[in-house]
């Protein structure tokens, strides 16, 4: 008797859907708490607290209702074989163009264009509230509605035009590789997130956001002098308009090797109403950078993308696993969604566990910034983003163990004082 195995993924992704709205309504009780943590009274004014947390409900409420939609529509097009059914019409589609439907290739891309077609018009609703409704109450939302459609136009143009040599590519891997399949896989993937991180800022984020050289000024010659002194290989310092969308503020940095940059949004500057605040965060990013917290980063992705692949070797050629979901052929691009359905239950294993490391290095990060001497003012543009960005103030333990990759305000205040309680 074959494995279950649509009924096993369905049954997980149910059990996943109960587990993580448990642990939502935790969530959902610590943000109708009416005071600030002990260690935020007089830090945080009650005024942004209130504010925070209207913010911070309004987008709860609106999480339960998204989550239950879509594990109630993603359900349904596993039982109820929509998938199959969807994989034969894009069959049908081509020949009614007269193309080949036993090109993979091509059958791959018609298919691949429903689906996308299908995900823009069932997810457009949410964008759309969540923008122009939610963000808007509170605030956040400077984009107009000729904005929000511009980008997503933008954003379906780029995958035509990117997405397709990429699918044509991995299919034609699968089906020559051979014993190296995984190799090949992993190599090409390689490739092409360095290929992706070089080329995404330089011609792709342009298209969305302005960039523009940080003015001379104090700011900069701070930025500066901090890079130079860690040794850290500056060449160009960007900011983007990061206000023409949304109040929320960021920073990054990005490049190889002696060509690296540094990206302030504007919202992060006028947050941060002294230059010490917004040098502490850069500080905190270039901790980052001196602990080789990137590096471990990207070696610890390429082998899980590579077991991930060693695993699709193992089961890509299983008719049992394609007959479960109702699929009579053995499509490479289906092979590779079904595989990534299977292996969802160690992929939530994986996923905490990289929350914890990243959490660990977030509070090295911060150490590392103390440790430069910008520990008041790191402590002060924390709280100062805290509140500008109404972040939760109050969060469940629980919740925030499972989602977090970065610790809760509270925390990382609470370590970055604890070396001065000690040495008084």
């Amino acid at each position: 008797m074959a494995f279950p195995y649509m009924e096993a993924v369905v049954g997980f992704m149910i059990f996943v859907y109960i587990f993580e709205t448990y642990l939502d309504l935790r969530q959902h009780a610590a943000l109708k708490l009416p005071t600030l943590p002990k260690p935020l009274m007089g830090v945080i004014s009650q005024e942004k607290f209130e504010k925070s947390r209207a913010y911070s409900l309004d987008k709860s409420y609106f999480h339960f209702v998204h989550e239950l939609v879509t594990i109630l529509m993603d359900s349904a097009i596993l039982y109820f074989g929509i998938l199959p059914w969807f994989w034969k019409r894009s069959g049908d589609f081509l020949v009614h163009f007269g193309l080949n439907a036993e090109n993979e290739i091509f059958h791959t891309l018609a298919f691949l264009a429903g689906v996308m077609l299908w995900s823009q018009i069932t997810d457009l609703p949410f964008s759309l509230f969540s923008t122009f409704v939610i963000e808007a109450r509170h605030g956040f939302n400077k984009q107009t509605i000729w904005l929000f459609f511009r980008d997503m136009i933008k954003g379906i143009v780029l995958a035509m035009v990117i997405g397709p040599p990429i699918v044509a590519a991995i299919i034609v891997i699968v089906q020559k590789g051979g014993p190296y399949l995984a190799i090949y896989l992993w190599a090409f993937m390689l490739v092409l997130s360095l290929v992706m991180m070089t080329v995404y800022p330089i011609l792709i984020a342009p298209l969305f956001n302005k960039f523009t050289p940080l003015p001379d000024g104090e700011l900069r010659v701070k930025i500066e002098n901090l890079a130079s002194s860690l040794k850290f290989p500056l060449k160009k310092l960007f900011v983007i308009d990061g206000s023409t969308r949304s109040s929320h503020s960021n920073a990054y940095m990005y490049g190889f090797f002696n060509n690296k940059r540094i990206v302030l949004y504007d919202t992060l500057i006028q947050q941060c109403k002294k230059d010490e605040e917004v040098v502490a965060v850069i500080a905190h990013e270039l901790g980052h950078w001196k602990l080789n917290h990137t590096m471990y980063s990207f070696i610890a992705v390429q082998i899980l993308t590579f077991l991930q692949f060693g695993g699709y070797t193992l089961v890509r050629n299983s008719k049992d696993l394609f007959q479960s979901f109702g699929f009579d052929t053995q499509p490479v691009l289906i092979g590779l969604i079904l595989f990534q359905h299977t292996v969802t239950p160690l992929q939530h294993l994986v996923n905490f566990v990289l929350n914890l490391v990243s959490r660990a290095f977030e509070f090295q990060a911060d150490a590392f910034a103390k440790k430069l001497g910008y520990g008041s003012a790191l402590r002060a543009g924390l709280v100062k983003l805290q509140e500008e960005n109404l972040s939760a103030m109050n969060t469940d333990p629980w919740y925030s163990a499972y989602h977090y990759s970065h610790p809760p305000l509270v925390e990382r205040l609470a370590a970055i004082d604890e070396p001065d309680k000690k040495a008084d």
